[in-house]
């Protein structure tokens, strides 16, 4: 069951997780340490595709559960190449930033044949989720704007690929302007960036090659508990 904006019941519990990238057993691993419950509201925040191995596991892992808990899916800046692909023809951007592991986990050389059902859950993503305390966006929001005005004035595509408020000048809570926690990921960082205003949980879980990296995020919300699982899809070097 999915809605773009699921009621939130009294203590429910949010849980954000970061860039996927096709690593579905990783991802089944950290849902048994997250333990989901039925009232619980799941946000994947983007970056399902591509890069990892497994691709078409990991969407027809999303629909179903899609189908049997409240969750919210963002549009990351990988579904978001794939859709401007093929609304151009010309897949040669994507392809080049991990669309070629997409499309052998198909068996696929033409991104227009990738199941229907498959294009249409990537299309179905959000560009923000909002609640009364968080906005969840796969990469980010203009530091140097409200919240109110990032939705106003922005493309919503931009808060696929923002990077800004990870900038030094940027990270100390003094130099935001949002009035509300601000959930993303998108840009892979050793450690969770846990700020009043800013949560950032891509721990680059595709990238097992890279010290530091190599695991799938989940923040849980309002408590701001961590969860973590080491990548099981990839085999480190």
């Amino acid at each position: 069951m999915t809605t773009d904006n699921p009621p939130i019941q009294a203590q429910q519990r949010i849980i954000a997780i970061g860039d996927i990238h096709g690593c579905p057993h990783t991802l089944d691993a950290l849902l048994r340490k997250i333990s989901p419950q039925q009232e619980d509201l799941l946000v994947f925040l983007g970056d399902y595709i591509d890069r990892g191995p497994s691709t078409r596991e990991t969407i027809d892992r999303l629909i179903e559960l899609r189908d049997t808990m409240q969750c919210c899916f963002i549009m990351g800046n990988h579904e978001q190449m794939l859709i401007d692909s093929l609304e151009r023809a010309d897949p040669s951007v994507w392809l080049d930033n991990g669309g070629t592991a997409t499309l052998a986990s198909y068996n696929l050389e033409d991104p227009s044949q990738i199941p229907a059902r498959h294009l249409d859950f990537i299309r179905s993503c959000s560009y923000f989720h909002e609640t009364p305390e968080f906005i969840f966006v796969h990469g980010g929001l203009d530091p140097e704007m409200t919240v109110r005005d990032n939705l106003a004035f922005l493309q919503p595509q931009a808060y696929c690929w923002m990077r800004r408020h990870l900038e030094p000048q940027f990270l100390q809570q003094s130099s935001k302007r949002w009035e509300k926690t601000v959930v993303c990921a998108h840009t892979p960082t050793e450690e969770v960036i846990l700020h009043e205003r800013l949560i950032s949980i891509d721990t680059g879980c595709v990238y097992t090659n890279r010290i530091g990296l190599g695991k799938l995020t989940a923040v849980v919300l309002p408590e701001r508990h961590i969860l973590q699982e080491k990548n099981l899809d990839i085999e480190s070097a």
